[in-house]
C-alpha cells in the first residue's frame, strides 16, 4: 500500500504553497497530485492556480516525491500542446511525473472555452481519440494524426520524456469505454468510489469499488492484460467514508480496501472552511505512522525514482 496526497492549487507559491509542497515531501507521502481544473466547484471564486506550472514549480523545491495531476481531462486540453508540457514537466522533475487522466465531467471547465459541455457519449468519443494519440504523441518522436476530434501533422516531440517508454498513466474510469482505455493504455487505474447505485453507507461504497475492480479484471481480460500490472488508486473525499478523522479510522479504511485489491490511497490536504478540512496533526500522524500500522510493522522505504510504474 501507498499513501498520497492531493494539494489543491489554491495558495500562492510565496505565500505557504511552496512550503505545502515540501512538507508533503517531509511528511513521506509517494506522490503529490494536483487538480487539473480552471476553477473547481466551491473555491470557483477563490484563488485558484494551473496544475503545470504549480507541478514544474513543485518540481523544482522537491527532489524525492512524484508529482502528477489528479486528473486532466480533454476539457479544456489538446493532446498535442499537453505532450510538450508533459516532456517538460517530467525532464524538470528528472523523472517523477505520474498522469492522472480521465474524460472529465459537466463542470466550469466544459464550458470555460466558450462552447457547450459535452454529453457523456460525447467526453467519452474525445476521450477515446485523445489517450491513444497522448500516449503516441509521448513515445514517438514524430507523430501526425487525421482524426474526428484531434489532428496533429509532423509533431516533434524530442527527446521524449525522461521515464521510458513514456510517463505513467494513471486513468480515472469507472464505464466500460474508459476500463478498456485504462486496460490499454494505463500503469494504474483511478476510481473516487462512485456512490451512484450505493446506498450512502462505507460499506456500500466499498462494494462500488469492488465491482469497480471486477470490471477492470474483465477488461483487461478482453485485451489480454494482466490486471496485477495495474495499480488501483482510490481518491478519497467523495464517499460517506471519513478516514481523517482519526489515525483508527485511516487504517480501518485503507485496511478495507486493500482487501479489494487497492493499492494507493490518496487523501485531501487540509484546506480550512472548505470540503476538504480536517486536523492538521491527525492528517501528519496518519502521513508518517497510517501506513506501518497498517502493516503492523516499520514501513520500508520506497525509491519513488526506480518504482514508478509497479
Amino acid at each position: 500500500m501507498r499513501l498520497s496526497t492531493v494539494i489543491l492549487p489554491v495558495r500562492r507559491w510565496s505565500e505557504g504553497g511552496k512550503e505545502v509542497w515540501q512538507r508533503a515531501e517531509e511528511l513521506g507521502f509517494h506522490t503529490a497530485y494536483t487538480y487539473d481544473h480552471l476553477s473547481w466547484r466551491s473555491f470557483r471564486d477563490q484563488a485558484w492556480f494551473g496544475a503545470i506550472p504549480t507541478l514544474t514549480a513543485a518540481a523544482t523545491a522537491t527532489s524525492r516525491m512524484r508529482l502528477g495531476t489528479l486528473v486532466t481531462s480533454p476539457n479544456f486540453r489538446h493532446p498535442v500542446t499537453l505532450a510538450k508540457e508533459l516532456i517538460s514537466l517530467d525532464d524538470i522533475s528528472d523523472g517523477r511525473v505520474t498522469l492522472g487522466i480521465g474524460a472529465g465531467g459537466s463542470g466550469f471547465d466544459a464550458t470555460a472555452l466558450g462552447r457547450e459541455p459535452w454529453s457523456p457519449r460525447e467526453r467519452a468519443d474525445h476521450f477515446g481519440e485523445f489517450l491513444p494519440l497522448l500516449d503516441k504523441l509521448l513515445t514517438q518522436d514524430v507523430v501526425s494524426h487525421q482524426g474526428e476530434r484531434y489532428t496533429a501533422h509532423e509533431v516533434r516531440n524530442i527527446p521524449g520524456c525522461v521515464q521510458r517508454p513514456r510517463l505513467p498513466f494513471a486513468v480515472a474510469a469507472t464505464g466500460p469505454r474508459g476500463l478498456r482505455l485504462a486496460a490499454r493504455h494505463g500503469q494504474a487505474w483511478v476510481t473516487t468510489g462512485d456512490l451512484k447505485d450505493a446506498t450512502g453507507t462505507p460499506v456500500a461504497s466499498r462494494e462500488v469499488v469492488r465491482g469497480q475492480i471486477e470490471r477492470l479484471e474483465k477488461a483487461c481480460a478482453d485485451v489480454g492484460r494482466d490486471c496485477g500490472e495495474l495499480r488501483k488508486i482510490v481518491l478519497t473525499g467523495f464517499t460517506p467514508d471519513r478516514p481523517l478523522d482519526s489515525l483508527d479510522a485511516f487504517v480501518d479504511f485503507a485496511g478495507a480496501h486493500a482487501e479489494l485489491g487497492v493499492d494507493e490511497i490518496v487523501i485531501h490536504w487540509p484546506i480550512a472552511d472548505s470540503v476538504f478540512a480536517a486536523d492538521a496533526a491527525v492528517f501528519e500522524r496518519i502521513a508518517t505512522e497510517g501506513l506501518a500500522q497498517l502493516a503492523g510493522q516499520e514501513t520500508p522505504p520506497v525509491d519513488v525514482r526506480t518504482d514508478a510504474t509497479r
